[in-house]
């Protein structure tokens, strides 16, 4: 019998799972195709923790999988002897989100480990500050952030504020794979934990402190109170935890005329209103475009369900056109606007640094240049932006945090907490707009402007879904391939170096010179080409999509985009 069917058999009949979950598994015992893929192997922590589709099986978000998980974590925990620290816990708008949370924080409880539980859900950055206010061991957010609705997922941060990076990672996977059996997996009850004082909820208290430590790193408030009379803001959380904290924010900053999606303003892990509740996905405007339209709004901003994510739309006001941002474009515009304005007030610090990933904006070279910062390169995942602004800030001349973003639509204005902080990033959006709106100037007009100063820089990706165990597999081969066959050209461009990030190899493709990249290792592959362009291949580690990115410089924006679009075209055809 293959293995996946012994697995299933062994769900269907160990008193170790309910009945309910004996049920759900029984419903499909004709689809085999269907077994395969919920029993074909383990749903995997990683080094991003758990992500899956929820139900029952080995490779599914369940109770099951969520124990173990928490099992081993909490074992770590014990070793490392920081229980009595807590764990700060919190969880978005998704299916099983609350329950999952509860369960987790009782697990641990009944490991002796204290653990701050949210009243109700809250936004990823709120966690990362609580952890850091609260002085926890460690921190878990309940999210599959902005994966479809049938997803869910399990985000484990350090006492830093940051996601646990190596060898952390590494030590806390061993531990959950050591936990064989769901027998080991302890219990107790809410009302014994509260007694014996490990469980404890955290309240809006917590709210009012990362309120309050945001509104502190506004550089202008009071061209914000002046021009938050007239600015109009449309907001929308797309159902998630954003309006927890976005709404009551921007009011206190002094955005009088903000409207919020009334359809997508409460919490709802179905998201009803969309397919896919991503900021990066255009469609997921939809509703907020119609309500701009409307109001005549100047900015329209949206936030995924575990609000670390902002996309953004701002009014064109020659031609009345709701223009799009990339994740690029609008933390680059609110680091051009935080970085030159603290330069303007003399509180730029003379060891600044900007940190940013591999495979985001060559502008971010530009800008940090412009103003005598020190720009690191880490690898995707904001994970690594929080582990450069630790070491720099254990080293006794290190250099000052000023900003850090990726170009998956999240960046940090301040070192409070170690994740993109989608809240933190409305209001610099809304500030900015605001002071531009001072000038007589749009947030559109100021996009035109930093191309003008710095050169026409443009992005773009494209993702390529393959599902289940097949996928997997083709996603491994088309790796393969690309690693072991030279790439010389790349459409109209000569690859001047290419990376294999995962062999820690950089080979100069006019010298012939190889060296190592100094980075960890990672299944990316990047290739640096003439004229400031690049392309970058990687496996998605959160979904089954094998990602390809590529950036350019053109004179002008029809020259940049007709560059970014052969050069897109020309990365496509290699990689499949």
């Amino acid at each position: 019998m293959k293995d996946y069917l012994e697995e299933y058999k062994k769900w269907c009949e160990s008193p170790d799972f309910d009945e309910e979950t004996k049920k759900e598994l029984l419903e499909i015992k004709d689809d085999e195709k269907e077994i395969e893929d919920r029993f074909y192997k383990e749903l995997e922590f990683g080094t991003a923790g758990l992500r899956g589709v929820i139900g029952a099986g080995t490779n599914r978000m369940n109770k099951y999988t969520v124990g173990k998980a928490t099992q081993g974590l909490a074992n770590y925990i014990l070793e490392q002897g920081t229980q009595d620290k807590g764990v700060a816990i919190s969880y978005d708008s998704r299916k099983m989100s609350k329950e999952f949370s509860m369960q987790t924080a009782l697990i641990l409880c009944a490991n002796g480990i204290k653990t701050y539980l949210f009243e109700n859900l809250r936004p990823v950055p709120e966690l990362s500050f609580a952890v850091r206010e609260l002085k926890c061991t460690a921190g878990i957010m309940i999210t599959a952030s902005h994966n479809p609705p049938k997803y869910n997922g399990y985000k484990v941060y350090w006492d830093d504020g940051s996601q646990i990076v190596a060898p952390r990672d590494k030590d806390i996977i061993a531990k959950v794979r050591d936990v064989k059996q769901f027998s080991e997996i302890k219990e107790m009850s809410k009302e014994e934990a509260i007694e014996k004082g490990l469980l404890n909820i955290v309240r809006t208290e917590m709210d009012d402190k990362y309120i309050n430590t945001l509104k502190a790193l506004i550089i202008n408030p009071e061209i914000v109170k002046e021009q938050g009379k007239s600015l109009k803001v449309v907001y929308t959380p797309l159902h998630g935890t954003g309006n927890t904290v976005a709404e009551r924010l921007l009011k206190e900053i002094g955005i009088q005329n903000l409207y919020v999606v009334p359809e997508q303003k409460e919490p709802d892990g179905n998201f009803p209103t969309v397919d896919y509740p991503n900021p990066e996905d255009k469609k997921a405007f939809k509703l907020a475009l119609e309500l701009a339209k409307k109001v005549d709004a100047d900015v329209v901003l949206a936030t995924d369900p575990d609000a670390d994510r902002l996309g953004i739309y701002a009014k064109d006001s020659k031609t009345g056109e709701y223009m799009t941002y990339t994740g690029n474009m609008s933390a680059l515009l609110i680091a051009e606007y935080r970085i030159s304005q603290m330069k303007e007030k003399g509180i730029l610090p003379e060891k600044g640094m900007m940190i940013t990933t591999v495979v985001s904006s060559n502008l971010t070279q530009a800008i940090a240049e412009e103003y005598g910062l020190k720009l690191y390169e880490v690898l995707t995942g904001f994970k690594n932006i929080g582990a450069v602004m630790k070491k720099e800030e254990e080293l006794e001349d290190g250099h000052e945090y000023v900003f850090g973003f990726e170009e998956s639509y999240g960046c940090l204005i301040g070192d409070y907490a170690r994740d993109k902080d989608g809240i933190a990033a409305v209001m610099a959006l809304c500030e900015a707009a605001c002071y531009y709106k001072s000038k007589g100037e749009t947030l559109w007009d100021q996009m035109n402007n930093i191309y003008k100063k710095y050169g026409y820089y443009k992005e773009d990706q494209v993702s390529i879904v393959l599902e289940g165990a097949e996928g997997a597999e083709k996603i491994q081969e088309m790796m393969t391939n690309m690693r072991n066959t030279p790439v010389e050209r790349i459409g109209d461009y000569r690859v001047l170096t290419f990376k294999d990030i995962d062999r820690d190899y950089v080979k100069d493709m006019v010298t012939g010179e190889e060296s190592k990249t100094g980075l960890p290792k990672s299944n990316v592959l990047y290739y640096a080409l003439e004229d400031n362009s690049w392309c970058c291949v990687r496996p998605s580690g959160t979904e089954p999509k094998i990602k390809l990115y590529m950036g350019v410089k053109g004179v002008s924006e029809v020259d940049a985009n007709k560059k970014l679009e052969d050069l897109k075209n020309a990365m496509v055809a290699i990689v499949k």
